[in-house]
């Protein structure tokens, strides 16, 4: 479905943005992949990184400029967006530049993927986005009703969907690259919370999700994959296991600013238009759900849950989660 078509990513540089161009190439036979970022020294590792692959071709750019990404975006079949403000005290200390780049300049995504007749924009979201109690999540929230609205709102053929993400295992200062950076240079880790749980998948499976998307979506859907859960002290006792360091001291330093103990992937609200894709995947059908997708989902069966949260969701032990990062080839380097 990808091959010979030329591919644009915004701001995925970091852990996910090299997982899903290595899957990229070799799953599929891309005309070209465009790198669309503002970051230089990412940029030129991950030049060395690929070999200076000739499918490759990066782009200085920001997604507030809307001439730059125009000019980008010209030819491209497929965007997968993900350009954004993502670490929640960053967007609860500088609100308004959340604001900007999460929901006013994802408007420009929208428009030049439109003007550029682009095939289809593929959006990351995140579980921050349902029922926000941080402003990353309500400028996420805004960010999924845009996309989606997007299919009925204008007249193109460019169609849009979803995909609702958690915690990666290992992106860019995520928990478990700090509580292993901590344990080494300062046999020391710091917990916000311990009870605190979270949702965990690894980069592949957060790629695995994108494609299935785009195999099943007709367009305007949300997808959501049913993850498992695990707390935060769970995590932290997992890498102090791995790394064989009995004595590390845990440091309780309570949650941050916009931080929720418990995070939910598919609210109440949500759960009448729910339907269950298969025993991985949940998919969300719009509230415009035009007849073809109607009909293309008649026959699946809805959730008997109130909503999907870390209450019914299935449970991550330690050595479960063990299995998992021993299998995480980055955490070793």
């Amino acid at each position: 479905m990808l091959d010979n078509k030329i591919i644009f990513i915004t701001g995925w540089t970091g852990s996910w943005g090299n997982e899903l161009t290595t899957q990229l190439l070799e799953r599929f036979n891309p005309k070209e992949i465009r790198i669309y970022s503002r970051g230089e020294h990412k940029q030129v590792e991950m030049k060395q990184k690929f070999g200076y692959n000739s499918k490759l071709k990066f782009i200085i750019g920001d997604v507030r400029d809307k001439n730059i990404l125009w000019l980008a975006m010209k030819w491209v079949d497929t965007v997968f967006h993900l350009a954004a403000l993502k670490h929640v005290p960053v967007c609860e200390e500088n609100p308004w530049e959340a604001i900007l780049t999460n929901v006013y300049w994802t408007q420009n995504v929208i428009e030049c993927a439109m003007e550029n007749n682009v095939e289809s924009v593929i959006d990351i979201s995140t579980d921050k986005a349902v029922d926000p109690f941080n402003h990353y999540g309500c400028t996420k929230a805004c960010w999924e009703k845009m996309i989606i609205n997007a299919n009925i709102n204008y007249e193109s053929n460019t169609k849009f969907v979803c995909i609702r993400w958690w915690n990666v295992i290992g992106t860019n200062w995520s928990v478990i690259p700090l509580f292993k950076k901590q344990i080494l240079e300062n046999n020391k880790i710091t917990i916000t919370d311990p009870m605190m749980t979270r949702y965990l998948m690894s980069t592949k499976e957060a790629i695995w999700l994108i494609f299935n998307a785009l195999e099943y979506s007709i367009w305007g859907e949300v997808f959501v994959m049913r993850m498992p859960w695990t707390t935060v002290e769970v995590v932290a006792d997992t890498m102090i296991d791995l790394f064989w360091n009995k004595d590390t001291e845990k440091q309780i330093i309570w949650a941050r600013p916009g931080e929720k103990n418990h995070e939910v992937l598919v609210s109440k609200n949500e759960m009448p238009f729910t339907r269950i894709l298969n025993e991985k995947y949940f998919v969300i059908l719009p509230q415009f759900a035009s007849d073809e997708m109607k009909k293309k989902y008649n026959d699946f069966e809805k959730s008997s849950m109130e909503e999907f949260n870390s209450h019914n969701a299935d449970y991550l032990s330690l050595e479960n989660l063990k299995g998992i990062l021993k299998n995480e080839k980055w955490l070793w380097n």
